[in-house]
């Protein structure tokens, strides 16, 4: 017998979302914000939003599905980073004025964008595997703690890698920890300070969908990307 591998249309429209956000955070990484005395990406607007999708997912349809989400986030990013940076590299023509700033904006340098995607692979597994396995022992209670837990984990993974491998050499050691740390607080606020919104979200998902899978027995390699 053939395997249903069918998704429903609330699966399919968080990851087309999940894919967006993430595109859409690199584009709004290369302007920083000034809120009080701390700058921080534009990126920040949207970013997190990646993370509470992947709660999402995770919650509801286990690591398997989340796995194949990530991936496809991964190489939707990848997709728009290369065009991006093909656009960048042919030639304008002279009466375009624009070509600096589009340069700016899409042609991310080898390494920011190597550094960006890197970060975001290990970041969104291992929060997708600390829900997997907390749900495991938590069952249908304590989503907030999971999803708080997960998002921490995931995005200090993002910001340890990230910062380094974008920056390392090129600022003090002590900015570098400082923009980390910033980074790493200010997203998990984002999550708790949306966290109502969310738990309604899952909660509904839920019912809607009349399912919450939990994931036993099943294998944790991030490359077996067609077990769903």
């Amino acid at each position: 017998m053939k395997k249903n591998t069918t998704v429903s249309v609330s699966f399919m429209l968080m990851g087309i979302l999940f894919c967006v956000c993430l595109v859409a955070s690199n584009m709004l990484g290369t302007k920083i914000l000034q809120i009080g005395p701390f700058s921080l990406t534009a990126g920040i607007i949207v970013f997190p939003v990646s993370y509470i999708l992947n709660d999402c997912i995770a919650e509801v349809w286990g690591f398997r599905k989340a796995r194949l989400i990530i991936w496809m986030g991964f190489l939707m990013n990848f997709f728009v980073v290369a065009l991006g940076g093909i656009a960048a590299v042919i030639p304008a023509p002279p009466f375009w004025e624009g070509e600096e700033a589009f340069k700016f904006v899409f042609g991310l340098a080898p390494r920011i964008a190597t550094a960006s995607l890197t970060a975001f692979l290990v970041g969104s597994f291992l929060n997708a595997w600390v829900m997997s396995r907390m749900k495991l022992h938590h069952h249908e209670r304590r989503f907030s703690l999971r999803a708080i837990t997960s998002t921490l984990v995931g995005e200090s993974a993002d910001s340890l890698i990230f910062f380094p491998l974008a920056f390392g050499g090129l600022m003090p050691a002590s900015e570098l920890g400082k923009m980390m740390l910033l980074q790493v607080v200010a997203k998990t606020l984002y999550e708790i300070i949306v966290l109502p919104l969310t738990t309604q979200v899952v909660k509904y998902v839920k019912r809607h969908e009349g399912v919450s899978v939990y994931d036993e027995n099943i294998s944790y390699n991030i490359f077996k990307i067609k077990e769903l």
